[in-house]
């Protein structure tokens, strides 16, 4: 057995591992059904024209959190503690949540810079939680990372399903956006909980004797790293961008709540995360990524043109099945073809993710606003539109900011296959 698996309370770790990432998930899911409201209730009345872009910047700083988190959290995470790292994140939770929902009634023409604080807490949360977890995973099974990340980040699509299902069902009961996000808080204090007296590791690089700063000069050492980096941008702007704007734009074009596609993907995403250990003993890493990168680009295609449930399910799954394994894979990826880099290496790969979103977010809300606007023949038509018309415009502009998301796993399908192609010769 592995040392840190025989000296540490290995089923309470994962738990509270479990937890964190639920929470995370959780707050994904509930910021992506309440946008839309928050658009609607707050952002139309502070620019009619340029509401999708707040939205989007909205979302994007909570990505900005996250990236700034992760990176420092990564870079000094055993001075700082795996136990505090999660402590940190859960209490940032809860304390975004919280100002978020307070922020109607408490910030009058700062409505929008208080929304904006929230959310950014939230996402410095997230940060700490993917800052921790990770290397406390890859301490804990150092002989079989692939297979236990992405188990322990299947319960990030648990998070997304149960956020999906609380928005769709307190809203059919009436119950406001403030009582549907502030269900964040309970996993959040409950992770708290957990942590307190419970021993943790050190990380697999202290472990091993790899020093900080042996550590931090690996990355002028291994200038395929950032190959790698950048790989991790493309795959999850792939993956989380369109999570976050599914229920915004899908809504108005499949006839249905946008969010049952992202519950649905999400309940795909974990049962299959749990076979990601066996797919890739089958094939190598890099031939799954190439395969999930042309799927992802044929989803997204697919996405853009959907008219009805039936082809955004059909869409979804196609999406699904190329993203599913992204995120957790890359990572086990990369810890395991630089071990030296150890947890800033796979803090890195976050950061690149966050870094990812946080850019392309605000440029789906105006790559929206803008084809809205065109469509509509100026600023002034648009805000005449309503009923049919007005649908049939917000349509075609979701269908256009997919189109553009589809360009970064296409590239994605070139760079896998090169390296697939390096990593065969090599074999």
């Amino acid at each position: 057995m592995n040392q840190a698996r025989a000296e540490f309370q290995t089923t309470r770790l994962f738990l509270v591992s479990t937890l964190t990432l639920f929470t995370a998930g959780l707050s994904f899911s509930l910021r992506a059904g309440i946008i839309a409201t928050l658009e609607s209730e707050y952002l139309v009345a502070i620019d009619p024209a340029g509401s999708g872009a707040l939205a989007g910047q909205l979302l994007g700083i909570t990505f900005t959190g996250f990236a700034t988190t992760l990176f420092l959290g990564s870079s000094f995470l055993d001075k700082i503690g795996m136990g505090r790292g999660l402590i940190i994140s859960a209490s940032s939770f809860a304390t975004g949540t919280g100002i978020a929902i307070a922020a109607p009634g408490l910030a009058g023409e700062n409505l929008y810079s208080w929304l904006w604080v929230g959310f950014l807490l939230s996402g410095l949360g997230w940060g700490f939680m993917e800052a921790t977890v990770n290397p406390l995973v890859t301490s804990l099974y150092p002989e079989d990372k692939v297979h236990r990340l992405n188990v322990v980040h299947a319960w990030w699509p648990a998070g997304i399903i149960t956020g999906g299902l609380i928005e769709l069902g307190m809203s059919a009961y009436g119950w406001g956006w403030q009582a549907r996000f502030g269900m964040v808080i309970i996993p959040a204090v409950a992770a708290i909980v957990l942590c307190i007296g419970t021993r943790f590791p050190r990380t697999e690089r202290a472990t091993a004797g790899v020093s900080m700063g042996e550590m931090f000069r690996e990355i002028f050492r291994q200038p395929m790293f950032l190959v790698w980096w950048l790989c991790m941008f493309l795959t999850a702007a792939s993956e989380l961008a369109p999570g976050q704007w599914i229920d915004l734009t899908l809504t108005h074009t499949v006839g249905m709540r946008g969010i049952w596609l992202l519950i649905y993907v999400s309940g795909m995403m974990f049962v299959l995360r749990h076979f990601a250990g066996a797919i890739a003993h089958r094939i190598s890493t890099t031939a799954m990524l190439w395969c999930s990168s042309v799927l992802a680009a044929l989803g997204l295609l697919a996405l853009a043109r959907v008219d009805s449930p039936a082809s955004g399910i059909a869409a979804a799954t196609v999406w699904g099945l190329g993203v599913c394994f992204f995120w957790p894979t890359m990572l086990a990826n990369v810890s395991e073809r630089f071990p030296r880099g150890g947890e800033f290496f796979i803090g890195l790969m976050g950061v690149a993710g966050a870094l990812a979103i946080q850019l392309v977010l605000p440029a789906l809300g105006r790559i929206f606003d803008q084809a809205k606007i065109e469509l509509a023949g100026g600023e002034a038509a648009f805000a005449a539109l309503e009923g049919e018309p007005l649908a049939d415009i917000l349509r075609s502009a979701a269908g256009t900011s997919f189109e553009t998301l589809a360009i970064l796993p296409a590239l994605l399908i070139l760079i896998f296959g090169v390296l697939l192609a390096i990593d065969r010769a090599r074999a």
